[in-house]
């Protein structure tokens, strides 16, 4: 009989290890994950953190949302972070200098340059892409 109940032990267990090991693995809180948006494109200037761009810098604005809404927005933690923007197999490192106070929370306004490096030409205006920060 003893051996029988360990026999009975044995099969559940090893059933269930089976079983768990076919299931996914817990997601990772740790691990980066994409974010989508409208990708736009704007006349930069004087940002939000205080600093002067043109056209041909490799910048982004990113929503209020994101930003905050800091009493001094040159002292946001968002400024000068850098993010990497990925559209249709192509992906432009930027960084953090404004924002962008018409853009949902995961959208982002490039300078027209990396704008057209990514989608090609400023005509088209609003694309959807992904993005990460770095």
């Amino acid at each position: 009989m003893f051996s029988s109940i360990k026999s009975i032990v044995f099969v559940i267990l090893g059933t269930t290890a089976m079983f768990a090991s076919a299931l996914p693995a817990e997601a990772n809180t740790n691990v980066a994950r994409s974010t989508s948006g409208d990708f736009t494109h704007y006349a930069p200037g004087l940002g939000a953190c205080g600093q002067v761009h043109g056209d041909n810098d490799a910048i982004v604005a990113i929503s209020q949302a994101i930003f905050g809404n800091d009493a001094n927005p040159n002292n946001s933690p968002q400024c000068n972070r850098r993010i990497r923007a990925y559209y249709n197999g192509k992906s432009a490192e930027v960084t953090v200098v404004d924002k962008c106070m018409s853009c949902a929370a995961g959208d982002l306004d490039f300078s027209p340059s990396v704008f057209r490096a990514l989608v090609g030409n400023t005509d088209i205006g609003r694309v959807r892409g992904t993005w990460d920060w770095i």
